[in-house]
């Protein structure tokens, strides 16, 4: 794929989102063209399942750019997230030195850890030339990894650079476009924030909740995906459950009822399928059975009131 130049303005921004289906408003699209003007890393926060991963492929995927993806957890490490060498291949090159009876040691060492023995691992790609352009580098789940990972990160994040001791600095040509995102699991120190842009993603309303339901999924009808966004817009504000649907969840749960060959949401249904909308057996219990059934009658009447208004 060949690449794009950058979004000249908000607007461009926004229509380059919808050009890969993603819905987005309109202070994203501000924010997000910032941080691409402004080369500067754009920090998204915001429950699991609202879309934070989803922006940097869609930029990834409209820019013609490569994605390379960073997944935290717990436990990361600099050999795992920056690079490593080659040790097996670094043995190998001793043990042929030394048979062959060259006794520079000094060369040797200096030999051995040159970069054709360096592994690059998703932080020291991202500052790798390429021909399309800098990539789109994905720092995903960022409060799932250990503090001390984070405090790396800030060379990266402020000077686009990585220091390896044996070769030196790596500097990046052009600085990758950096998108950073966090489930808020904890909260992440402000010396990183300071050197991003920041959004927070919320659950889409309820119009652009069934905007996104129109595009991800067509083949559901249109009464379901009223009736769906509607119940699960129903559960965010209204029940009080451990972990709240996505919109992954909403899109997981709008195709499972449409490969059931549903056209409205049916109380017995929607109670035999909850697990495809809900992780907590506790949420699934709270909403199945007379709570869901209540919810579709309330949500129809609303329905009706509207159309009766209009």
């Amino acid at each position: 794929m060949t690449s794009q130049p950058l979004p000249a303005s908000i607007d461009d921004t926004q229509k380059l989102l919808d050009s890969q289906g993603y819905v987005g408003d309109r202070a994203l699209a501000t924010v997000l063209h910032l941080a691409l003007r402004m080369n500067r890393p754009l920090f998204l926060e915001g429950e699991a399942g609202v879309g934070k991963t989803e922006i940097a492929k869609v930029l990834s995927s409209a820019l013609g750019r490569d994605l390379i993806r960073l997944q935290c957890y717990e436990g990361l490490d600099v050999s795992t997230a920056v690079y490593e060498w080659n040790y097996a291949a670094q043995m190998v090159e001793i043990r042929v030195s030394e048979a062959a009876g060259d006794a520079d040691h000094e060369a040797l060492s200096k030999d051995v850890f040159s970069e054709r023995f360096l592994i690059r691992r998703p932080v020291l790609q991202a500052l790798q030339p390429s021909l399309k352009g800098p990539p789109v580098f994905l720092i995903d789940e960022l409060d799932r990894a250990d503090e001390a990972f984070e405090a790396f990160l800030l060379e990266v994040l402020a000077d686009n650079q990585v220091t390896i001791p044996e070769l030196g600095v790596v500097h990046a040509e052009a600085p990758p476009i950096v998108i950073i995102t966090t489930n808020r699991t904890r909260e992440i120190h402000d010396a990183l924030k300071r050197r991003c842009l920041y959004h927070w993603v919320d659950y889409p309303d309820a119009e652009r909740e069934l905007e996104i339901v129109r595009r991800k999924v067509p083949g559901a009808a249109e009464r379901l995906s009223r009736e769906l966004v509607a119940f699960v817009q129903k559960l965010r504000s209204e029940e009080d459950l451990f972990k709240q649907p996505g919109v992954a969840e909403t899109l997981d749960w709008a195709t499972a009822l449409t490969e059931l060959n549903e056209i409205a949401l049916d109380p017995d249904m929607v109670s035999d399928t909850l697990g495809v909308l809900l992780k907590y057996q506790d949420d699934i219990d709270r909403v199945r059975g007379s709570t869901a059934r209540r919810m579709i009658d309330e949500l129809r009447a609303a329905f009706d009131r509207e159309a009766a208004a209009d």
